[in-house]
């Protein structure tokens, strides 16, 4: 122990009825434990140990926060805490004294106590608990003098050569709390609140709810089973995990006690315990950070790290309780029931508490992941909009979300999250994520999948990151590669909605029809997944041609989506119907359908694709008001600029015969042309679109190398319409070039891929007599 070690550990203070204690950071009021958050206790530190002096706001934030920029909103927000902690009133300044302009400074006299009586209460290897008590400064200080001496020589050695309880590989299995309390509104929220604060760490890693529910559920358990004791040490195990934390809250009195402890999940030695009071139940969030930064500091976490990354709950994401609580049974039906069932609670805790970032930001990515991308953006806009106050694991997350959903940024969605990674070097969630579009939207395939191994690494159970990197492999036409991950997937007891997706992409990329059919049967024994699989089947069926038996799948598809109430989605798959009938020549239809698309949602990609269907089928007119509010909307949506854009405004011009103007509006789509869609249709638009430009100009040679680029490149093409017109057009492009032999080739490949094709479609019976003219 260090000599300033030692002083402030013989601090204590007394002001009014308070007594403040530094080495303890507790502040007492008759004995009785006052909640504060480390930073507002450090505050009010500051203002004790200079009395009633003047301690201005630049002199507060420097020795408060030494190595990081806050603005005078972070220490007035302290400040108010402070007063509230200390029973102050709006009018009744009694306590601390606001010097306008300059600062503040305490009202009271302090007294530094000369000496007080302490007692062992508990000693283990890595803690000292001494109970203080007020007596006569000596009377009991040889008696206090032989104690310490005792234990000095059993803890030495110990002390003086303490090590950090928790490796820098080391895993921690979360429990949940233990509540004696009879108030159920604890039950979950302790526990997710306790991970919110951990999670801030650099040092901890926790295991993920999704992880601990799939080792649940390889145990014989209910994947949303309570996590007791007992069956968390089977999961330390199982995990190869290093100890648990069990967390419980009682009552005393009028008051609550909240424990933590760390157990060796090999041995069950107790490494770590820590207790802190409440004195209210408005307090208990504020005093689960105590205990959370005590925990860290114990097991080995520097302090200038806990400083660093160190937001009060109540401050950075929510004081709430019942809001807390609605996201936490949110987040556990999320886990073991996906987006749908989740939804209604985190939109509890958003009514709850408005300014709930991290809620707001979850919601946004659920919305996300059920289509719904204008619902996911007003969300992640609101998540962002509060980031000010969140933790600094919380903004990465935030941040995420909006420029992933809400921007559309991948330049900014990919710095965000490598800065989360190098920031949070144990958290695979950001490897998980530039493995997903900031990295394959740009067509980085082989970056994401170096990132989505790095994210297994770090959880061998993260069943997006086997996704990840399963699909990144498809898109570079590695299917072998593809299937081994799914299989390493299938063998860890793994199973997502995206894996059975995949399955069936691979299927149809093998032109396998029994294994397409045993995708969608298993894709229709999940909750939601009649609706999806049908939109899939419909692109493969339209793939071929068999356009009767898509509509029909589509509705199917659209119908699910309304019955779910889920106008987006719904609207996104007519829009992507509409597009399949322009590319076949059904211009009716077409138009139809994109109108249809439109009265449902308005959201990019329903603008995109019912502009595009409008523009194929020559309505100009109504295509343009959509690329107009496209750019106005959307300014900094990579997608939208450099794909969306340069293809509607080059399929406008190319209807009005300028191929020459096409080409060159397309030119910027160039740095991205190549990275895949969120969605089944989209991808590699501005390669076919710059082969009809070529076309309409008669080059049939630059034509046949853009037709050829999509062939290549089927795994990100996929089931969308081009992939299939890729082969008819390429065979015009050989004719234009004079090759009739690869022209004849081009068509017959076309032929084959619509051998079952409904007869009556435009462009089949077009391409049939070209090829007639070719004989």
């Amino acid at each position: 122990m260090t000599t300033s070690e030692n002083q402030s550990a013989e601090e204590l203070y007394e002001f009014g009825p308070f007594r403040v204690d530094p080495a303890r950071e507790t502040l007492l009021k008759a004995g009785v434990a006052v909640p504060l958050t480390p930073k507002t206790f450090q505050i009010l530190l500051v203002l004790v140990r200079h009395g009633q002096e003047l301690v201005t706001k630049d002199d507060l934030m420097k020795t408060v926060w030494p190595d990081t920029f806050v603005g005078e909103a972070n220490l007035s927000r302290n400040i108010f805490m402070l007063r509230k902690a200390l029973g102050e009133t709006a009018q009744d300044h009694r306590y601390i004294v606001t010097v306008p302009g300059r600062g503040y400074r305490l009202a009271e006299n302090v007294h530094l106590l000369p000496g007080q009586e302490f007692s062992i209460a508990a000693a283990t290897h890595s803690r000292v608990q001494i109970d203080v008590k007020e007596t006569k400064p000596w009377k009991w200080i040889a008696l206090a003098a032989v104690i310490v001496l005792a234990l000095a020589a059993g803890l030495w050695r110990v002390l003086s050569h303490r090590r950090a309880v928790l490796g820098a590989k080391d895993t921690v299995v979360l429990a949940d709390f233990a509540n004696s309390t009879g108030d159920a509104i604890f039950n979950e929220t302790l526990r997710q609140g306790l991970a919110i604060q951990l999670r801030q760490s650099p040092y901890l890693s926790l295991i993920s709810d999704q992880r601990i529910s799939h080792t649940l559920h390889l145990m014989g358990q209910r994947s949303d089973t309570r996590l007791t004791p007992e069956l968390a040490r089977g999961v330390c195990e199982r995990t190869g995990s290093t100890a648990i934390l069990e967390g419980s809250i009682a009552p005393l009195g009028s008051q609550y006690v909240i424990t933590l402890q760390a157990r060796s999940c090999r041995s069950g030695e107790v490494l770590d315990q820590e207790q802190v009071q409440a004195a209210r139940k408005e307090d208990v969030l504020s005093a689960l950070g105590q205990i959370a930064s005590r925990f860290r500091n114990r097991v080995g976490e520097s302090l200038s790290t806990i400083q660093e990354h160190n937001t009060p709950l109540a401050e950075g994401t929510t004081p709430s309780l019942e809001a807390l609580e609605a996201y936490s049974a949110g987040w556990k039906l999320h886990t073991s029931n996906g987006a749908m069932a989740a939804l209604p609670l985190l939109k509890r805790a958003v009514e709850i508490d408005p300014n709930f970032a991290l809620a707001q930001a979850t919601m946004g990515r659920e919305y996300g992941d059920l289509d719904e991308s204008d619902l996911s953006a007003e969300s992640t806009t609101k998540a962002w909009q509060l980031r000010e106050h969140a933790s600094d694991h919380e903004k990465f997350f935030i941040t995420a979300t909006y420029e992933g959903l809400a921007t559309g940024n991948l330049e900014k969605a990919r710095q965000n999250d490598e800065a989360w990674a190098q920031s949070y070097p144990r958290d695979a969630v950001p490897h998980s994520m530039l493995a997903g579009f900031p990295n394959k939207g740009a067509g980085r395939y082989e970056q994401a999948i170096a990132e989505a191994r790095k994210a297994t690494a770090l959880d061998p159970d993260f069943a997006m990151a086997y996704y990840g990197l399963a699909v990144d492999n498809v898109y570079l036409d590695r299917v072998p590669e593809a299937e081994n991950v799914l299989r390493q997937a299938a063998a860890r007891g793994l199973e997502i909605d995206e894996f059975i997706m995949l399955e069936h992409d691979i299927a149809f990329l093998k032109g396998d029809q029994q294994a397409m059919e045993r995708a969608v049967a298993r894709a229709r024994e999940r909750s939601g997944g009649d609706a999806w699989i049908s939109n899939k089947e419909a692109y493969a069926l339209a793939y071929a041609g068999q356009l009767k038996k898509a509509r029909a799948s589509s509705q199917r598809a659209m119908d699910q989506a309304m019955q779910e109430s889920q106008p987006e989605r719904a609207g996104l798959w007519q829009a992507g119907e509409s597009l399949r009938e322009a590319f076949f020549g059904n211009t009716s239809q077409a138009k139809e359908r994109a109108v249809a698309a439109l009265k449902l949602s308005n959201n990019r990609e329903v603008e995109f694709g019912a502009a595009l269907a409008l523009a194929l089928s020559g309505e100009d007119g109504r295509a343009q008001p959509l690329v107009d509010d496209l750019e106005r909307r959307f300014p900094e949506d990579t997608v939208v600029r450099f794909s969306y854009l340069p293809v509607l405004r080059a399929r406008a011009v190319l209807n009005r015969g300028d191929a020459a103007k096409a080409i060159e509006l397309l030119q910027s789509a160039v740095p991205y042309e190549l990275g895949s869609s969120r969605l089944l249709f989209g991808a590699l638009y501005p390669i076919y679109e710059r082969g009809e430009a070529h076309l309409v100009a008669h080059q049939g040679t630059e034509a046949a190398i853009e037709f050829q680029k999509i062939l290549d490149h089927r795994g990100v093409v996929g089931s969308d319409p081009i992939g299939a017109l890729a082969h008819l057009q390429l065979g015009r492009a050989q004719a234009l070039s004079g090759d009739k032999i690869k022209a004849k080739a081009g068509y017959q490949a076309f032929f084959t891929l619509w051998k079952n094709a409904d007869p009556d479609i435009p462009i089949l019976e077009q391409a049939k007599a070209e090829y007639a003219e070719l004989q």
